[in-house]
């Protein structure tokens, strides 16, 4: 019961909420995609054929599962409310609140390792989190008054200035927060967006609807209009919020010093993407859009790769509060020298700032198994995850986690020359 109610309680909670937010996203996306193509697909009855009488703006056939299928579109509501009619919006609410359960379950349970890098900014946990609120509730507010504003009548005007405005948060963000928790936070604030469409838009409007026809009136088409708008948002912000969910597992992203202009061209390219698609559904093919994306994707790729190393000069021992030296801290010029030919001056290095965390046993708090499965205790497991311990520590520089256990650049130089040299 002890391990329940700790570390391996709380990962366990991870693993289930992580799950529920991956299902129940994949109903919201898969809805979101399915409704946009519809629109883009149904095409208008012929004039005085009985649906246009009825008022179908527009009618799809398809087959799919052994049957056929037959969607219509009314321009405004049916004649007659239906008896049975179904909601999209479960969905999108499960979606958000399993996402927002996982960012108290991974970051700000543990906001001093996942959220704060001192190199970034000295913050607290408490100022970490309020940070990170503050951004999903300003990033909802700033998002709505604009579409609200003149240039919600403008869709080319304010995609461009929306996505000028979330690049922007995402360079605040990364020059506050460690490099995961600001993308992941990029990611959040777009979601919250995407579900406040949902709840103080589009099922508003659709109540407007409703509530008009139950009374005998005619609906007011300006409702399903501002729906449309914010659905069609939606599936614009789709691929980048996807990036993001995925993007923790690829450190060369959010550990570059200009992440937040990597984050911004990928979430591009995905727009055009999307764009393409959406213009597909309608018939329409442009082929110049998914071929910038793809080389906006190319380009970041080529910009980022990582440099030659530079040799470093030794760095002086690391002084703790107590005034002694940490002896891992600094290798010396003949540690480095040798390291291509003896994993013991690399061990000792890795003992002291890895294994913290990468141990069968893990001491670090909130860390109930070693992540992602690497153990460092001995040299033998060393060796066997040497190309991985290369790119996370040498190439991204973005392990140890935030720096916590303040591995130095000596000792970052050290792997290197030892992985180089053949990983003995």
């Amino acid at each position: 019961m002890e391990a329940l109610f700790g570390s391996y309680g709380v990962e366990w909670l991870n693993l289930l909420v992580r799950w529920l937010h991956l299902i129940t996203g994949i109903a919201w996306i898969g809805a979101s995609f399915y409704f946009v193509w519809l629109d883009n697909s149904i095409r208008p009855p012929k004039a005085g054929s009985p649906l246009a009488k009825q008022g179908v703006s527009g009618e799809l056939w398809a087959v799919h599962g052994g049957g056929f299928y037959n969607p219509q579109k009314y321009l405004v509501a049916p004649a007659e409310l239906p008896a049975d009619l179904h909601w999209f919006k479960w969905e999108a609410y499960a979606t958000w609140l399993s996402g927002f359960a996982m960012l108290f379950i991974v970051y700000y349970f543990n906001a001093s390792a996942m959220m704060i890098d001192k190199n970034v900014a000295d913050l607290s946990s408490l100022q970490a989190v309020a940070v990170g609120l503050g951004t999903l509730a300003g990033g909802w507010i700033v998002y709505d008054l604009l579409c609200k504003s003149p240039l919600g009548e403008k869709p080319a005007v304010l995609g461009s200035v929306l996505f000028v405005l979330i690049v922007a948060a995402a360079y605040v963000l990364t020059h506050t927060l460690s490099g995961r928790a600001a993308y992941i936070h990029v990611g959040a604030m777009i979601g919250t967006m995407m579900v406040g469409n949902v709840l103080f838009v589009i099922i508003p409007g659709q109540r407007k609807l409703v509530e008009a026809m139950e009374k005998g009136q005619a609906p007011d088409p300006i409702y399903g209009k501002r729906a449309k708008v914010r659905s069609v948002h939606n599936n614009y912000f789709t691929l980048p919020v996807l990036l993001i969910m995925i993007s923790n597992h690829y450190a060369m992203t959010y550990s570059h010093s200009f992440s937040w202009l990597i984050l911004g061209a990928i979430m591009a390219a995905g727009v055009l993407i999307r764009h393409f698609f959406n213009l597909r559904h309608a018939g329409k093919v442009s082929i110049g859009f998914p071929i910038a994306g793809v080389a906006l994707l190319v380009a970041v790729a080529v910009a980022i790769a990582p440099a030659p190393r530079k040799a470093l000069a030794a760095q002086p021992a690391a002084a703790h509060a107590d005034g002694h030296a940490d002896a891992a801290a600094a290798p010396s010029a003949a540690d480095v020298a040798r390291s291509g030919h003896d994993i013991s001056a690399v061990q000792q290095v890795v003992t002291a700032r890895c294994v913290s965390c990468h141990s069968a046993q893990p001491t670090q708090a909130g860390f109930a198994s070693p992540p992602g499965g690497v153990m460092l205790d001995t040299p033998e497991l060393t060796r066997q995850h040497a190309a991985k311990i290369y790119q996370r520590a040498v190439q991204n520089k973005d392990m140890p986690l935030a720096n916590m256990t303040q591995m130095t650049d000596t000792e970052r130089q050290l792997i290197g020359t030892w992985f180089e040299s053949g990983a003995n």
